[in-house]
């Protein structure tokens, strides 16, 4: 896996991992804090979102055109600082009308920074792989740097969480997942009796005692400053990341070389007819056709899945579920897979013992840090957020062995061929959801009468759900971005890797479609939405595989 690839993928990809920690960080309690904070309905937050998202991946467009044009290495730098900006000014507690302004700078900043960043520091991953000794490591590499990603943001939710709980802590309040929305219905007037009643229990649990419009008041400041010390740590983040990136610069230097500067340099780059040129494009733009569907179902983890792990799910976690939500026990099992994975890939006995040895201990760790656990684990809803990156982080030597060898028998699927079988795992994600919503009331029932601690679900639901969802990304988004930087024409390398986002970003945009049906329709229509998406893409990439086969 890891086994003769160029250093300046690991350069390139640490420095990927500390900047999408800070954007993981922030989009976990990005929702939460807009209706915490400014009292937006599930549609309202849906719309800002799914706008912030769509922006986040168009702009790498953008930022690719102007690679192209100026280089790949002085668009990432600049893409660094802006977002800086960007989140600094997130972090910065406010009143509410200036906190709008506000925050809508700042997402525009952290968005035209993404843009300079994202595609173009992947652009010089692809271009270590141009290098005939490394070609054939391509999709292996591409794994490797979307598993590093993901490291980022395994750790981005506990990191949001621990910040809110300290922040509230100081305050002598906690989390509750009922006293937003409760605290700004008391505040607008309209609220109903028997919400007023329950609002008031909620208020003697967290042992406040003044009046109850001071206590709203009060809880909102507070849980809104706490979300804006979250936002805070992606600016240490960055940090850590642009030191990485210059740090080890010497490792990618030659990545960073765009169409024109090679011409100056007289680098000899593959040549290209008009007509190769064109097919290659109109293959990209398919494959981009279908993506964007699969972005729209995947990114509800921010939205609808997270509204439903605060609304519908259980608030604690027993018995055996406990281990899933401290990241560090996650850590452990990801620390025992890598090893198991070593003892039977190591060439040396040495190896296979030490291999050994790690195994044993993360393993005895794990038992010890499970015993020591309490019989009753809080859980705050974007906590959630953190199983599809530990997902991705455990399961892609998994998946790199599986195709490893069928490509060893000659059987390893097209990059185009698993964006297919992706497509279709995805709509198996939602059918775990709709099953798990048949028996719920819709989300206006429960915004006049909260479900009952009885009624809530397994986090099971959530947690299988994520796992099913994590299998397709691994068949798409690497595979994707692996099929793009192969594909496309060395001349608009940045343009279509940004090509690549943008239709991420439609595919996000179209994120708040759920989220606008995220009102009196059952849940059960909200899913098989996605999950009829999910199968009309999953058709139309097989009906045009041999187009898309034939150029890759």
């Amino acid at each position: 896996m890891f086994e003769g690839q160029p250093k300046g993928l690991y350069a390139l990809a640490l420095a990927n991992t500390g900047e999408r920690f800070g954007y993981y960080t922030m989009l976990a309690i990005f929702t939460l804090f807009i209706q915490a904070k400014f009292g937006y309905t599930a549609a309202e937050a849906s719309s800002i979102y799914a706008g912030f998202l769509a922006f986040v991946y168009f702009t790498p467009l953008i930022g690719g055109i102007l690679a192209d044009h100026m280089g790949y290495g002085k668009m990432v730098t600049t893409g660094i600082i802006i977002m800086f900006f960007g989140y600094f000014m997130l972090a910065i507690p406010t009143d509410t009308e200036t906190g709008k302004w506000m925050m809508f700078g700042s997402l525009a900043l952290i968005a035209c920074g993404t843009g300079l960043f994202k595609g173009n520091l992947q652009v010089m991953v692809g271009n270590l792989y141009d290098a005939p000794q490394y070609r054939n490591k391509r999709d292996t590499a591409f794994s490797i740097f979307y598993m590093a990603i993901n490291v980022g943001a395994l750790f981005a939710p506990t990191a949001a969480t621990k910040m809110t709980d300290y922040m509230l802590g100081k305050a002598g309040l906690y989390y509750d997942s009922k006293i937003p929305a409760l605290a700004h219905q008391f505040l607008n007037h309209t609220i109903t009796a028997d919400n007023t009643t329950e609002l008031s229990a909620l208020q003697a649990a967290q042992h406040f005692a003044g009046d109850t419009a001071t206590f709203c008041q009060t809880y909102i400041a507070e849980l809104s400053k706490a979300y804006n010390y979250g936002f805070g740590i992606a600016c240490i983040s960055l940090i850590v990341s642009i030191l990485i990136y210059y740090g080890f610069r010497s490792t990618f230097k030659s990545a960073d070389v765009n169409a024109k500067q090679a011409k100056a340099a007289h680098i000899v780059e593959e040549e290209l007819s008009p007509k190769e040129t064109r097919q290659r494009i109109v293959a990209l733009l398919l494959v981009f056709a279908v993506v964007l569907f699969f972005w729209m179902a995947f990114h509800q983890n921010g939205l609808t899945l997270t509204f439903f792990a605060r609304d519908y799910t259980q608030h604690s976690a027993t018995g055996l579920n406990r281990i899933g939500f401290d990241v560090w026990n996650l850590v452990l099992i990801v620390i025992g897979i890598y090893s198991a994975f070593s003892i039977f890939q190591s060439k040396t006995g040495k190896a296979k013992i030490i291999s050994g040895t790690v195994l044993t201990a993360a393993l005895v760790l794990l038992v010890v840090k499970y015993m020591a656990t309490d019989n009753f684990v809080p859980i705050l809803p974007q906590i959630f957020q953190q199983f599809n990156p530990f997902f991705v982080v455990a399961l892609t030597p998994v998946s790199l062995a599986i195709f490893t060898s069928l490509a060893k028998k000659g059987k390893e699927p097209s990059a185009p061929r698993k964006i297919g079988y992706g497509m279709l795992v995805a709509a198996c994600g939602f059918i775990l959801m709709t099953v798990a919503s048949l028996a719920l009331p819709s989300p206006t029932a429960i915004a006049e009468h909260p479900l009952a601690d009885t009624s809530l679900v397994s986090p099971d639901w959530l947690i299988s759900t994520y796992l099913v969802l994590t299998f397709a990304e691994l068949l798409l988004s690497p595979m994707g971005i692996s099929f793009v930087s192969k594909v496309a024409p060395p001349k608009y390398k940045g343009m279509m890797m940004g090509g690549w986002f943008v239709a991420t970003a439609i595919g996000n945009y179209m994120v708040a479609i759920p989220g606008h049906l995220w009102g009196s329709l059952p849940l059960w229509i909200v899913w098989s939405l996605l999950i009829v998406c999910c199968l009309v893409s999953a058709l139309f990439i097989f009906s045009i595989m041999k187009k898309l086969e034939k150029v890759s």
